[in-house]
């Protein structure tokens, strides 16, 4: 099994970091909720009702996707925004792009929101890619935001624009973050470590760290790291 005897609790309003090494089952947990796979034991509930109980739709609508790699259908920048919400108006899009900080690109572009993306989002960078996937989020606003590490592969500059995004995003929101960067969840109110798909060690960062486990390991790695590329960066 990718998990064996894994349970937590996302409450209202809670920002949970999932982390883990790669293969330690934080993507699986992303599919279970999105009933992408079905568990083969044990329950998801929602407010204390079963998942089983509940449509595939309603699950789906209650939470929002933003995904490391988000999936662009060849078409409009408009036409990939309501993929979230059909019905989206003009000037719903415009508020969601500013929001995700993408109007100022939609503005340059001289179709505006005609302007096509390509296959698989070619004709974009990888951070209004990554700001467009945002965009649907706000549009949909869903209760629940599960982020899939969406600033892992972006340059500082952008990271910036898409923190911005992300802030407005998950303000008021239940929030589940892949956390594939440690310097991301900081602002997390509650930490959650898998290893070998079961949940090693859960709490805040400070008491995380004061257990010296698997997380202050993570953390002393990571601080050894940077130390030593910290006088070959100064020298270059």
């Amino acid at each position: 099994p990718a998990l064996s005897n894994l349970s937590f609790t996302l409450e209202p309003n809670e920002t949970v970091a999932l982390i883990g090494k790669s293969g330690s089952g934080k993507t699986t947990v992303t599919n279970l909720l999105l009933r992408t796979l079905e568990p083969d034991t044990g329950e998801i509930l929602f407010d204390g009702v079963p998942e089983k109980e509940l449509s595939l739709d309603w699950i789906r609508e209650q939470i929002a996707l933003v995904p490391q790699d988000p999936f662009l259908f060849y078409g409009t920048i408009a036409e990939n925004l309501r993929i979230a919400k059909a019905d989206a108006t003009e000037d719903e899009l415009i508020a969601a792009t500013q929001a995700a900080e993408l109007y100022d690109f939609v503005k340059r572009s001289p179709d505006g929101f005609d302007t096509r993306v390509g296959d698989q989002g070619m004709a974009l960078s990888g951070g209004q890619a990554q700001r467009l996937a945002i965009a649907r989020a706000f549009l949909k606003n869903a209760p629940i935001v599960v982020l899939d590490e969406p600033t892992s592969q972006i340059d500082v500059e952008t990271e910036s624009l898409l923190n911005r995004a992300l802030q407005r995003l998950t303000a008021h929101k239940t929030v589940l973050l892949i956390a594939h960067r440690l310097s991301t969840i900081e602002q997390a109110d509650r930490i959650l470590v898998l290893d070998g798909g079961r949940l090693a060690e859960s709490g805040t960062r400070q008491a995380l760290l004061a257990q010296g486990g698997i997380y202050a390991g993570m953390i002393r790695t990571k601080r050894a790291i940077e130390a030593r590329l910290s006088p070959a960066a100064a020298a270059g």
